[in-house]
């Protein structure tokens, strides 16, 4: 007789226990083994825990275990349960240890199939179980994952109504469900803002504005409020706020912004002139030609308005870096004047204001929206129907798919859907929200993905005070090494990745619904080599954690403060100088109700959840072999080290840069 040892282990998330009957089929090369019952009423299959060990006996050794089946029934006068196994731990009469993961909720009485989980593709297959199991996998996922198009012209995302449509698997837990619809119902309330959310009234002044900020506040939105006119906070903001990627070091300047020497003679130090810095390298163009041409939102009745600004920055000698023009449309004129730091308080400080309310916009729908968040869903989407839980790859790249389809589809519904927040409040919203997503679209490439050849790209690899790039090219490094640790480990040669089907069906499906099949984006339609499987999967990684955070994480500690970030602006952009007053800047913010409802949707964005997952830590043991297990725990000990590297140099800083530190990213687009 042989005697195999079992243990059944729970995952640790609320309602993961069953007390239905568990049972359970081993099937190996040789043979398999008669259904057993793993009784709960002495084992147990408690959350969090792991079961007493069961034995199950067969006449003879079944081989090499191949799969399991397990399957759950309800006790008499008890109801069907969920249940959210982690994984099946088997000791083999020969004394091997096979691990089998499983991570997914178990809500029927129907048999499911989990293979041991040592990661292999689909050409290491040699057992006909092996592939059946493989086989009805991938037919299974490619009915329940499909691609749906949500408007013309954007990326593929998941097919599915509501969240009860998305596979229970990749569904919120119910803690992080609890929390988050918590959060929303009650963010207008939590920010004490109960009774201005429905208020069309303009702001009286600034003070009264301060009244209502200071009941929520951060250490940087408290810096926000008290220096939000300040030109060197202006200029810090391109390269440490929710919006370090339009800002780009500029040789000559734009046709259509014809700043001349003597406009910003007195904003450069010493005897410099233009020319000169500008062949030195020290100033820096803002282009919001993504927004030009745009019809504005009508909120409450009344007409928005958001300019297409051209600025220039400069960086001084003692490395700051400061505005010295701006031109609010895209198209010289005479009504379309460039504003400089000599004009008056107030047509300065408007100018300004005007190209915050645009980077508000841009930010929003390019940046964090199209390049992060609908991104990741297309990664996701083209995992779960291209990978089965067996490759490599699925191995990998799953925990940083968590939560992500269901936070999408509820961005679809709440914020830029015809009722959403952003639809309603923003002034970019409606039509204009749909075109620049599109041109986004179309303006997308994989270099721009790619942080190393983005930094240099945009000619910012010595700017100083950089904390984005800094942090952001080390997290990089330290993704990068991971990853090709780990596809080195499973891809010994570039004919392996050549002869990989379900690899190169993966990023087929990325190419066609992601990036609609257009190759001037530079996005590979199949892989050719070892080195390119590594950078697609640390773009991949990256983008999910690292850029997420660096363009999410921020939202309310610079544009809390409304006067800082205006989500939408009710006046047009002055076309005169000599005009604005501070009379003309209340005017011109958002009214009441309005800055209400982006500060609460911004509090909501920022806010991190209660079941939070570190960037490196990965609670679902989804490897076995020791190898990638010591890649991981070497990923995790170089994390942490960067971590406190950024911890020590923010205690130096006025204004920390903590969206990149490892301890503070989550794995996923998960908010």
């Amino acid at each position: 007789m042989a005697k195999y040892k079992v243990t059944v282990y729970t995952h640790n998330i609320a309602t993961a226990t069953t007390m239905n009957n568990v049972f359970i089929k081993l099937v190996g090369e040789k043979g398999e083994s008669k259904r057993t019952w793993l009784t709960s009423l002495k084992g147990g299959f408690y959350q969090g825990t792991a079961s007493r060990e069961f034995d199950v006996v067969c006449p003879s050794s079944l081989g090499t275990l191949v799969l399991i089946e397990l399957d759950k029934q309800p006790l008499p006068l008890f109801p069907q349960d969920a249940w959210f196994p982690s994984k099946v731990v088997v000791t083999t009469p020969e004394g091997d240890t096979c691990q089998f993961p499983i991570y997914r909720w178990i809500m029927d009485k129907e048999v499911h199939l989990f293979r041991e989980g040592t990661a292999k593709r689909l050409c290491d297959e040699t057992n006909h179980l092996a592939r059946y199991s493989r086989e009805k996998e991938m037919k299974t996922r490619t009915e329940l994952y499909c691609w749906d198009t949500y408007k013309e012209g954007f990326p593929g995302s998941m097919k599915a109504d509501n969240p009860l449509d998305l596979p229970s698997e990749i569904q919120f837990s119910f803690t992080k469900a609890t929390q988050f619809l918590f959060t929303a119902a009650t963010g207008i309330t939590e920010l004490k803002l109960k009774g201005y959310s429905d208020s069309k009234k303009s702001w009286k002044n600034i003070d009264e504005i301060s009244k209502v900020f200071c009941c929520n506040r951060t250490v940087i939105s408290d810096y926000a409020q008290e220096h939000w006119k300040e030109d060197e906070f202006f200029g810090y903001q391109y390269l440490n706020g929710c919006n370090p990627m339009l800002i780009r070091r500029c040789s000559e300047l734009p046709a259509n912004f014809p700043v001349t020497g003597d406009m910003v003679k007195p904003s450069l130090r010493g005897s410099s002139s233009l020319l000169k810095e500008l062949q030195s390298g020290n100033i820096f163009l803002l282009d919001y030609k993504n927004l030009d041409g745009l019809k504005a939102n009508v909120i409450n009745r009344k007409k928005q308005y958001m300019a297409a600004p051209l600025v220039l920055l400069y960086r001084t000698p003692d490395d700051k870096l400061v505005p010295i023009a701006i031109q609010l449309k895209q198209k010289p004129a005479k009504d379309n004047p460039i504003f400089l730091p000599t004009d008056s308080e107030y047509d300065w400080l408007l100018a300004k204001i005007f190209v915050r309310s645009a980077d508000f916009q841009e930010h929003q729908l390019n940046v964090h929206l199209l390049r992060t968040h609908l991104l990741a869903e297309v990664f996701a989407v083209a995992l779960l129907r291209n990978m089965p839980m067996v490759h490599p790859l699925y191995k990998l790249l799953i925990p940083h798919t968590r939560y992500t389809l269901q936070i999408n589809l509820l961005a679809r519904a709440f914020l830029i859907a015809d009722e959403g927040v952003f639809t309603q409040f923003a002034a970019s919203g409606g039509e204009g929200m749909i075109e620049i997503l599109r041109r986004s679209v179309a303006s997308l490439t994989y270099s721009s993905l790619c942080m190393p050849e983005d930094i240099t790209a945009r000619g910012l690899e010595s700017v100083p005070n950089n904390y984005y790039r800094d942090d952001g090219l080390k997290l990089w490094d330290i993704i990068h090494r991971f990853v090709e640790g780990v596809i080195g480990f499973y891809y010994k040669s570039d004919s392996e990745v050549r002869e990989d089907q379900e690899l190169q069906n993966w990023i087929k499906d990325i190419f066609d619904h992601g990036f609609l099949a257009q190759e001037c984006t530079g996005i590979p339609q199949s892989f050719s080599t070892v080195p390119e499987v590594v950078k697609f999967v640390t773009v991949v990684i990256f983008t999910c954690s690292g850029q997420h955070s660096a363009v999410n994480s921020g939202q309310y500690d610079y544009g809390g403060w409304m006067p800082n970030t205006p989500i939408s602006l009710q006046q047009p952009p002055p076309t005169t100088k000599g005009q604005s007053t501070e009379s003309t800047m209340l005017k011109t913010f958002p009214d009441v109700g309005t800055t209400a409802q982006g500060m609460s949707t911004m509090w909501l964005l920022s806010k991190q959840s209660t079941d939070f997952v570190t960037l490196g830590q990965y609670p679902e043991e989804h490897f076995n072999e020791i190898p990638p297990c010591r890649m991981i725990q070497k990923f995790q000990t170089d994390l942490k080290v960067f971590s406190e590297t950024v911890k020590a140099r923010n205690s130096g800083l006025p204004v920390p840069y903590t969206y990149m530190d490892p301890a503070l990213v989550e794995n996923s687009v998960a908010i």
